[in-house]
């Protein structure tokens, strides 16, 4: 989301597309790790079994609440106020993307004519 807000998406858009881009990568973790810690729940020691159900009620706490509902409401209302960084952690390096820090990034980067045998204008 910060990436897209470099980019120049206002934080609505940044929070929708952010959402939308890692929605399936985000389902799918959680729903394998809960299907394997599901699994504890069927092994003979009460401790792993405990465990096990406690791990898997946890991730699809954080999947479905946690992560599709309070993330997106929460930084829909902050608003820019998402993007403040505390003077005092001003030591911490600059995210650049694209070699550009926090440029409006209109598409992919330019890499000139590309001639089959030497690559990209100006590689060897």
């Amino acid at each position: 989301m910060k990436e897209l807000r470099d980019r120049g998406r206002t934080t609505p858009q940044a929070v929708s597309e952010g959402i939308r881009a890692t929605a399936s990568t985000v389902t799918t973790a959680a729903a394998v790790m809960v299907a394997v810690f599901g699994i504890f729940a069927t092994l003979d020691q009460l401790e792993l079994k405990q465990a096990g159900l406690g791990l898997a009620a946890a991730i699809l706490v954080d999947a479905t609440i946690i992560r599709a509902l309070l993330l997106p409401a929460v930084m829909r209302l902050l608003g820019e106020r998402n993007w403040y960084l505390p003077r005092w952690l001003g030591w911490l390096p600059a995210l650049e993307i694209d070699g550009r820090a926090g440029t409006p990034q209109a598409g992919p980067p330019d890499l000139g004519s590309r001639d089959e045998r030497t690559g990209p204008a100006g590689a060897p």
